[in-house]
This record gives C-alpha cells, structure tokens and sequence, in this order.
C-alpha cells in the first residue's frame, strides 16, 4: 500500500473530506493551476494535527492554502498533500473578554469584519473586501487603508510541521509589511485570536462600504485575479511605476497587466502559471532598467 494510499485511508477514517487529484485552478481565485495528488478539507484542529503527523513520518510533502487568494500553482500541479482550511473550518465566536473574537483559521476576512461590525467592535474596516481568510490573513499581515492584521491580532494556534499543537503570540510573529514569521516556517495556523474596540455599528458599517467602494472602483474585480502582485517599494507605488513604464495592457497568453489597476496581472481567460511569471519577470525587468527599482513579487508559490 503506498504512502498516498494510506494517507487516502486516514483521511476516510477521520471523516474528513478530501478530493483525489484536486484541480487547483478550482481552488485559487486566479484559476490557475494543475492538480495536486490529494487535498484535504478538514473540520477541526485535531484532524489538522493527524494529518500532518502523518505526512512527517512518511515524508510526504505537504502544504497550506485558504482561499487561494495570493496564490500561484504551477501549471504541472503540486505533489503529496494540499490542506485547504476553508468553509468547513470557519467559525466566528466572540471570546469571554469583552472586544475579543475568536475565529478559525478558515474563516473568510470579510465575513469577520462584518460579525465584528454587527457586535459594534472597531478596527477590521479595512478587511471588509480583502478576499482571503483569516489564516492566510495573518501569514502575509493583510492591510489596506491604515489598517493590518497586526493591529488587532492577540494570539493564534498553530500545527507545527511535526504535527503539534502550539500557541504563539502577537509579539512573537515578527509581523511586518506583508510578512510574518508563518511565512519562513512550515506551520499551519489554526486559530487566530483578535482584540477590537468599542464602536459605533452604523458608523462601521458606513467606513466599511466607503472602502469596498474604493476597491470597485480602482481594482479589476470582474476579472480572476490573485490581488496586488508586487510589494509597494519605499517610496512609491508598483502600479504607478508599472504604469509609468507603459505597461498597462501588456498581455502574454491569457495574463495581462490590468488597465484598471497595472498592479494587478488578470486572468483574461485561459491563462497559465507559465503565462503570470513570464508576464512578472517582464514587469520587473522593465521596471528596475526604466526607474532603478526592483519589484518584489507578493505572490505564494507552491
């Protein structure tokens, strides 16, 4: 029996759904991406843990995605294990301390915000229309308009490579621009503790239509896409430089540099992994020969 099929047979023992040669272009919002031997949607920490436990003593490689958001899946697909903490992992619970909530790691950013709007609690405006989860959230430190998860954030659980169960603090995450520490470790974060303040629900919920506004009317939302491609550089934006460089437009196969936002690559149908990085690696060559500045690509990889 091959480690793949033992691991088929675990995830049938623990009941947790799982999906053979899973299309990953299903499972990212680009659309991108060949299949991966086997993906996993758990229901719960303890099946998190076995799963991975096993992957370690068998050496199979395994890795984690939420929404697939900010991700880019090679057009060969992914080999051993993909663990999708999503809708199956996903409650929003108010903690015992006043202002705190509680959520899984699969919980949708948008759907915390408006729970944390309902409750009258301040300070995840700026989530509402960030399309990822909470987990992925806080391992790239998500923010928009003033705001980041390091803002509100207090702890959060995590499954390390071996398959234990952990807790880790918010001082302790070197949270930064679009990074964390859960971006150099194989861990996958499993709840995530927040601390909001006392606010004013009509008032929320007016900031935080104002910004989902903002994002219809400057972001290519029509379009598949995996958000914002580049960090911002000290001192300027990348979709202006990329703009400014006559870039808006350009297209390789079914990638293209959005007209709407230059810094955004959209998926005009039908375009591969193959396709975005060529379409990156011109942006950034363009870019440093024209302006003097390197873009750093803000896109996962698996």
């Amino acid at each position: 029996m091959t480690d793949l099929l033992k691991l088929t047979s675990l995830c049938q023992n623990l009941e947790c759904e799982y999906v053979l040669d899973a299309p990953m272009k299903e499972y990212t919002t680009f659309q991108i991406g060949g299949p991966c031997d086997i993906l996993a949607r758990p229901y719960d920490e303890g099946q998190i843990a076995a799963l991975i436990s096993f992957c370690a003593a068998n050496g199979i490689r395994w890795q984690v995605i939420g929404n697939g958001s900010n991700l880019l899946v090679p057009d060969g697909g992914v080999p051993g294990l993909v663990i999708q903490t999503g809708s199956n992992f996903s409650y929003i619970r108010q903690s015992l301390k006043p202002g705190e909530i509680i959520c899984a790691a699969g919980a949708p950013l948008s759907s915390v915000a408006s729970f944390a709007q309902k409750q009258g609690l301040a300070g995840l405006a700026f989530a509402w229309g960030i399309p990822g989860n909470v987990g992925g959230a806080l391992v790239m430190n998500a923010g928009a308009y003033g705001g980041e998860m390091k803002d509100v954030v207090v702890s959060a659980d995590y499954v390390d490579q071996m398959g234990n169960a952990r807790s880790i603090d918010a001082s302790d995450m070197q949270l930064g621009y679009r990074h964390s520490l859960f971006c150099d470790k194989n861990w996958c974060i499993t709840k995530v503790k927040l601390r909001l303040k006392p606010g004013d629900p009509e008032e929320i919920r007016r900031e935080m239509e104002d910004y989902m506004a903002r994002r219809k009317e400057k972001q290519p939302l029509e379009y598949p896409s995996a958000g914002s491609v580049f960090k911002r550089p000290q001192g300027n934006y990348a979709g202006a430089l990329i703009e400014q460089c006559g870039l808006k437009g350009r297209q390789i196969g079914g990638a293209k540099v959005s007209e709407k936002h230059a810094g955004f690559i959209i998926n005009v149908g039908g375009a591969s992994s193959r396709d975005v990085t060529q379409l990156i690696h011109e942006i950034q060559d363009t870019v440093a020969k024209q302006t003097g500045y390197r873009l750093e690509c803000e896109l996962r990889q698996l």
